[in-house]
């Protein structure tokens, strides 16, 4: 057997797969590359002559699955949304994936965000970094702190949509760490996890309109497609602030970019966005309230480890004829 692996991948893992197999790697993170055409895949497949893939981002469609022998598939990501699933599970190839991965590093991330929002740490920094700034008198200084008073994040009431993987992870730190009082808006909330943060659930109107600071963790379906826009905005208080690390097509980008650059909300954190990659382009960098990062929340070394072992140990348990643990497609254990 012999696996093609263009996800970032740790020696964890690799060291679980190599008794079963011959390994080709070219992390997509260092060589740039993508497979997103299927002529292109095809043609690497089958000149590294593999039956296992392992992929973040590489669409592993129809044609691909039709004209390469694979035995195997594992994608390193919360759902596995570039494989034909359909094909795969009538050719028996089971497709292992990992779920929540990641969601401690975008927890931590959204915390991150607002503690720069709520301390100004985006605009003290691009201040002391333009070279205009200089404390060449007391006046200057109180000028700094005056301008740049903060709040603490300690006890303020947060609003979290979508308890989830995420979400839950975020509403625990803000708890136990931050003594947060916790609003949550998801209709299908899990009532023992909302227990455990001690969250009071609400409708979507009360979130917005109670909170200090709203946080969007929802998946992207019919129901929550742009489900916030500028009515919903408008409901925020004057001081609050939004954060999104979940999906840009949650939300109306231009109601949004307007209520910031009006000041109609304090400020924003903001990870995801309805163009990416995101460069030094972006609308939302002109805005001295808003934090901006490049899509980055699940980018950790520990993400890699864990997604690593989660695909490793499920295919060294499949090879044994063990269940494993996070098969997208279980029926195919029956054939």
């Amino acid at each position: 057997m012999k696996a093609f692996v263009t996800a970032p991948f740790n020696q964890a893992g690799f060291s679980i797969l190599k008794k079963y197999m011959d390994i080709t790697y070219e992390n997509w993170r260092i060589t740039g590359v993508l497979y997103r055409d299927s002529a292109d895949y095809i043609e690497k497949i089958k000149k590294v002559g593999a039956d296992i893939l392992i992929t973040e981002g590489d669409m592993i469609d129809k044609d691909v699955l039709e004209s390469c022998n694979i035995k195997i598939i594992g994608i390193c990501r919360g759902y596995p949304d570039n494989v034909d699933m359909d094909v795969a599970t009538s050719k028996g190839i089971p497709v292992f994936f990992t779920p929540d991965r990641n969601a401690d590093a975008v927890a931590d991330l959204t915390i991150g965000l607002m503690l720069s929002q709520l301390r100004h740490m985006t605009q003290i920094d691009r201040l002391l970094k333009s070279g205009s700034f200089f404390v060449d008198s007391g006046e200057r200084l109180a000028e700094l702190y005056q301008r740049f008073l903060g709040w603490e994040l300690g006890e303020k009431t947060v609003g979290i949509i979508g308890l989830g993987g995420v979400g839950f992870r975020v509403a625990k730190r803000l708890r136990f760490g931050f003594n947060c009082n916790i609003l949550v808006y998801d209709p299908y909330v899990d009532e023992k996890k909302l227990k455990e943060i001690n969250g009071k659930k609400v409708d979507l109107e009360t979130l917005l309109k109670d909170s200090d600071l709203v946080t969007l963790h929802a998946k992207v379906t019919d129901e929550t497609l742009g489900m916030i826009g500028e009515k919903e905005i408008s409901l925020m208080k004057q001081n609050a602030y939004f954060f999104n690390t979940a999906r840009a097509a949650l939300v109306d980008e231009d109601a949004l970019f307007e209520a910031l650059k009006t000041k109609r909300i304090a400020g924003a954190g903001l990870d995801v966005f309805g163009s990416e990659p995101v460069d030094s382009d972006n609308r939302f960098l002109v805005l001295d309230n808003v934090t901006v990062t490049p899509h980055a929340g699940g980018s950790t070394f520990d993400a890699e480890i864990r997604q690593s072992l989660m695909i490793a140990e499920d295919i060294e348990k499949f090879l044994n004829k063990k269940k494993p643990k996070f098969l997208k497609n279980p029926e195919v254990l029956k054939k």
